[in-house]
């Protein structure tokens, strides 16, 4: 049994349940990696998935990783419900998945 107060004992609690990435300096799109990532992370096609803009505006996310690039403003995060995650997207390209609600700080 694993001790509750030793130096090496982690929480998975705030482990995300997935973690990729997009490459925004070569035109890839944050809303289209969400909804690639989403779809195969349940199995789905992305047709059959909800319409992202039910969750966020598709063109206000990768306006706002396009922004957040050019103006060379350091890294943005922005969170979002979708498909039963809580997603966050950053302007540095990377995105987590975290089942039903995002991680406490």
């Amino acid at each position: 049994m694993p001790s509750t107060d030793g130096p090496t004992d982690t929480s998975d609690a705030n482990e995300p349940t997935f973690t990729t990435t997009f490459d925004p300096d070569v035109g890839e799109r944050a809303s289209e990696a969400v909804i690639t990532a989403v779809a195969a992370l349940t199995g789905n096609r992305p047709v059959d998935l909800e319409p992202l803009y039910e969750a966020i505006d598709p063109d206000a996310l990768d306006s706002l990783v396009d922004h957040a690039r050019r103006a060379d403003a350091g890294t943005h995060e922005l969170w979002f419900p979708y498909a039963g995650y809580e997603i966050g997207v950053r302007s540095d390209g990377r995105i987590q998945f975290y089942d039903g609600a995002a991680p406490t700080a």
